[in-house]
């Protein structure tokens, strides 16, 4: 495990636009480091970094383009993420200059151990369900310091900092075993169905490194939560949660009201009736109870969650209406697997029924296409229509035979398959009215400013 040695100023990201590695950097610029890094690309995320943080960015490969004063192993810490590549011209420079690279989960793993580390795991819901627990600590006299996977829309940012509490709200991601390297004194696990199969090969070993997870929960007063229905072989468990279904910590009494969820909260010695939800969607219900359980497990008390809970407003990319209009809503998800893209569209069917459906999706990785592309045509199959575009590939190299016309040939609803470069005009053109949705994890999100404005338009 990595310690931050007394001697080390400045800290350099190899991958600093990434959601993760940029809450990172800007913890290290609070902090009073020097901080700097590479990317490949410009976003508005690196943008912001720049012009009101004062954070060096580069974003060209080449070892000219590292500061002088980063080049000194011993005053720089050198944090990479797995997405930079092996022959990636930075990192050859810093490894053949015998500097130590660690990886994010590594140095997050040790701020982790400052403090008292409430960590959110699970293949689906964890960055809801860790940014609605930082809001709802925020919002109370407990506080807390957040890592966040995603931009939370109440603050405008991925890092929450806050001296006087102990608490940090982490993400806790199972990619590349990241998690692995936290140590948590509360802990939840939302979901574990099988994922980043390119990293695992199997569910088998999937579920090895969630128990293995779930095992460095501080033995010594640690609490650690599951969704009901998930099952931990050797790791004791203080409750499970659910909604409409008994448990430790449950959510009931549902019913939509003026367009948003009321619920009832039962959880350990306390009740919490008439809770209303901020944001859309059943699957957040059940996000709000798993976050909820977290906020009363590190002292937030009943009133002050049922004050602070309806004005939480998500995080950007999950389940946002960008647009909602009397003739169209246009929602924009980071869905990326086919039990998020079924808990979607059925919370969709659930809120607007008499509505027409159309999805636009973008899969993303070749790897995770060609393991589930059966199961993303059942859970699409929910939908009026279906746009399909080009798989994202990320960190992949295509694989032979794999592309989204495996998708389409196991749909049983109305499609078409388009490029990016025709995506927008088949839109203007095809959808006027109803549901339109994005999904996908890849780049589908470049074009929200495009439809925002489409359905925004009179003419639309």
């Amino acid at each position: 495990m990595v310690e931050l040695e007394q001697t080390i100023k400045n800290v350099y990201f190899l991958g600093i636009g990434g959601i993760g590695m940029s809450a990172l950097a800007r913890y290290f610029k609070a902090k009073g480091y020097k901080v700097a890094g590479y990317d490949r690309t410009l976003s508005a995320l690196t943008q912001k970094m720049q012009a009101e943080e004062e954070i060096r960015i580069n974003y060209i490969d080449e070892e000219e383009e590292i500061p002088a004063e980063f080049r000194d192993k011993t005053t720089t810490l050198v944090v990479y993420t797995p997405a930079i590549p092996g022959d990636n011209r930075q990192r050859a420079y810093f490894v053949g200059a015998g500097f130590d690279l660690h990886k994010r989960a590594e140095v997050l793993g040790m701020i982790s151990r400052k403090g008292k580390a409430i960590c959110v795991a699970g293949t689906h819901g964890k960055t809801t369900v860790s940014t609605l627990t930082a809001f709802l600590l925020k919002n109370s006299t407990v506080g807390c310091n957040a890592f966040l996977g995603g931009i939370a829309a109440n603050f405008g940012t991925n890092l929450l900092l806050d001296r006087n509490s102990s608490y940090i709200v982490i993400e806790a991601d199972e990619f590349d075993r990241s998690f692995l390297h936290l140590s948590p004194e509360i802990a939840v696990i939302t979901a574990m169905d099988e994922d980043h199969l390119d990293i695992y090969e199997n569910k088998a070993n999937l579920l090895e490194a969630f128990e293995a997870f779930a095992g460095q929960v501080n033995p010594q007063g640690g609490r650690l939560f599951l969704k009901k229905g998930l099952q931990l072989k050797q790791t004791q468990v203080t409750g499970y949660y659910g909604v409409e279904v008994k448990a430790d910590c449950y959510a009931d009494g549902l019913r939509i009201e003026q367009g948003r969820y009321v619920f009832d909260y039962h959880g350990r010695g306390v009740d919490i009736e008439g809770l209303i939800l901020g944001i859309p969607g059943r699957l957040n219900v059940e996000n709000a109870t798993a976050a909820i359980t977290l906020a009363l497990e590190a002292g937030v008390q009943p009133e002050e969650i049922r004050r602070a809970l309806p004005d939480f407003k998500g995080v950007a990319r999950r389940f946002n209406i960008q647009v909602y209009t009397e003739k169209t809503i246009y929602i924009d998800d980071y869905a990326h697997h086919p039990r998020e893209i079924e808990a979607s569209l059925s919370s969709i069917r659930e809120m607007w029924p008499a509505k027409r459906l159309t999805v636009a999706f973008q899969p993303h990785l070749y790897s995770r296409t060609n393991d589930f592309y059966p199961e993303f045509a059942k859970s699409l199959n929910l939908a009026d229509q279906v746009i399909l575009l080009d798989i994202y590939p990320a960190r992949e190299q295509p694989i032979p035979g794999v592309t989204s016309k495996l998708i389409a040939d196991r749909l049983t609803v109305p499609f078409v398959r388009v490029t990016k470069e025709e995506f927008p005009e088949y839109v203007k053109e095809n959808v006027k009215e109803g549901i339109f949705m994005t999904v996908g994890a890849g780049d589908i999100d470049r074009f929200i400013p495009v439809f925002t404005e489409m359905f925004n338009h009179p003419d639309c």
